[in-house]
């Protein structure tokens, strides 16, 4: 958030007894239900940090809360944004900055309940003020990327930011084509907006990770990508493939339907990579998490557990943007 825009929300709540509880974790694991009984646990409202389910146009592909679920508790950050809208990391600290300060006026508890670890790190740590790019620009790096493919984008990237290609996860062409567009855009590598200002949260948080065992959460990820499919996944994509340059269609769970309908490979093929993609996005996700030594990691099962550990985690700010989470 810029120093404007900080001065512009004005916190006029005691930081004592304000919490905000982090859960994050791989995809399929178990976030949601466990952030709805922690939400009814705690009597407040859940903030989801997830790129995708922020768009009202995408809901099979992105495995949003059911309907029923929605009513149990209060969401924010769900189907609030169109997949046109120029919606990306900074613009949700910004917005969420602003809820949380209301939020926490009428809450001692909140619940921020996502896996997109860059959301959470610009809420928690922020960046330093990132160039707004035209849709000009944008596009025609989505173009590009579209007529010559993954390898092409690898290869752009790592030519014009070489820090930030060699740590970065590789076959996230969002990321990639973000990067290149900063580049291209403003002439300086996206690597050097990394996030040197220092930021102090008005608030204490808890951050707990959800994980289980490869074998199990593999599973999962498979049972709920045929249950996706069940309920309509191709259908879905199919009515969104007129849109399929977006960035927010440039993810895992349509990229493969895209290329499916294009005819690079039959249905079963793209079934197949749909899960093989899942169960290496989960596999990434855990990779960068692992690094957040402030994160205390459950079962999604131990839910007692959590309960204790929360209602005992002594108030201790975060400070100076420590333990930084991942890009999505």
């Amino acid at each position: 958030m810029r120093d404007e825009d900080r001065k512009n929300s004005i916190v006029n709540w005691s930081v004592e007894n304000k919490f905000l509880i982090t859960l994050i974790g791989p995809t399929a694991v178990g976030k949601t239900g466990l952030a709805i009984r922690l939400a009814q646990q705690f009597r407040t409202e859940i903030l989801s940090a997830d790129a995708r389910q922020v768009f009202k146009e995408m809901n099979i592909g992105t495995a949003k809360p059911a309907e029923s679920e929605l009513a149990a508790v209060k969401h924010h950050f769900i189907n609030s944004h169109s997949i046109h809208d120029d919606f990306n990391a900074g613009a949700f600290a910004l917005q969420a900055e602003a809820l949380i300060n209301g939020l926490f006026k009428k809450y001692d508890h909140l619940i921020l309940c996502g896996g997109s670890g860059l959301y959470v790190k610009a809420l928690l740590h922020g960046f330093d003020d990132m160039p707004d790019v035209p849709q000009l620009v944008r596009q025609s790096i989505i173009d590009d990327y579209q007529k010559n493919g993954l390898e092409w984008l690898q290869q752009s990237v790592m030519e014009v930011d070489p820090d930030f290609y060699y740590p970065a996860d590789k076959l996230n062409p969002q990321r990639l084509m973000r990067a290149l567009e900063v580049f291209r855009f403003s002439g300086k590598p996206f690597s050097s907006f990394k996030g040197e200002k220092k930021k102090k949260l008005p608030y204490h948080v808890i951050k707990i990770g959800l994980n289980t065992d490869r074998a199990e959460l593999y599973a999962r990820i498979d049972k709920r990508m045929d249950g996706m499919i069940a309920q309509g996944l191709f259908e879905e994509a199919s009515s969104l493939y007129q849109h399929r340059h977006l960035n927010a269609l440039q993810t895992v769970g349509y990229q493969e339907i895209f290329d499916f309908m294009d005819g690079k490979y039959d249905r079963a093929e793209s079934i197949r990579l749909l899960k093989r993609n899942s169960r290496r996005y989960a596999k990434r996700q855990m990779t960068w998490f692992q690094n957040d030594k402030e994160i205390k990691w459950f079962h999604p099962k131990e839910y007692d557990q959590i309960v204790e550990f929360i209602q005992s985690s002594p108030p201790s700010p975060l400070q100076s943007g420590e333990a930084c989470l991942p890009d999505r």
